[in-house]
């Protein structure tokens, strides 16, 4: 997400800086955002930490709004090769989350003993 948008920004293929400033800035906005909680989320999943799961189930709801919503600019284009890249996406991220719910009782803070 981030190498996506920062070579449509330096490259200038995002015209809509132009024409629909805050909605194209909130945009991109939002999108970093998915990306530093995806991020964060594998960190915390990786390294065993007690937030882990929460906060990785929380990034991929974004991810998820993200590939619902996104796709829209590229079918509206009729990009085709874009709107696949996102439909792909979107199942493979609906995949990772099944196997989450399957494998979220290991990821728990284990309970105290008494």
């Amino acid at each position: 997400m981030l190498g996506m948008w920062t070579m449509f920004m330096a490259t200038g293929q995002v015209p809509e800086l132009q024409t629909k400033f805050y909605e194209i800035a909130l945009h991109v906005v939002a999108e970093v955002a998915t990306a530093i909680a995806l991020v964060t989320g594998g960190y915390g999943l990786f390294t065993g930490r007690k937030w882990g799961m929460q906060a990785y189930m929380l990034s991929m709801g974004m991810l998820l709004y993200t590939l619902i919503v996104s796709p829209g600019y590229y079918i509206q284009r009729d990009n085709i090769v874009m709107t696949g890249m996102f439909a792909i996406f979107f199942v493979i991220a609906i995949v990772f989350v099944g196997l989450s719910f399957l494998r979220a009782r290991d990821y728990l803070p284990e309970k105290p003993t008494k």
